[in-house]
């Protein structure tokens, strides 16, 4: 039987568990503290359903809290609202 390993190129580093620096004393306590795929912000239609499906209906806008995602407010379409999303860059932390 062959071993199982992750899809993708081999050179790059499985993206299913956020990046931590482990020579930091508080490593375990950040790690649990990031969110799920270092998503700090996020978007979900308001009816629910897909996130692509019917992009003039008002959306909610969630935001990590260093626990769990919390509602800060609404957008009326699905380009405000990835707009607002895609505000935040890459890699910035906003409680830092």
């Amino acid at each position: 039987m062959a071993k199982h390993r992750r899809p993708g190129p081999p050179n790059q580093p499985s993206r299913a568990l956020p990046r931590v620096n482990a020579d930091e004393l508080l490593a375990p306590y950040i790690k649990r503290r990031r969110p799920p795929m270092d998503i700090y912000r996020r978007h979900r239609a308001v009816h629910g359903g897909a996130g692509h499906l019917r992009p003039d209906e008002p959306r909610v806008l969630e935001e990590w809290d260093d626990f769990t995602y919390q509602v800060v407010g609404t957008a009326p379409d699905l380009a405000t609202a990835q707009k607002w999303v895609n505000e935040l860059q890459i890699g910035d932390d906003p409680a830092a």
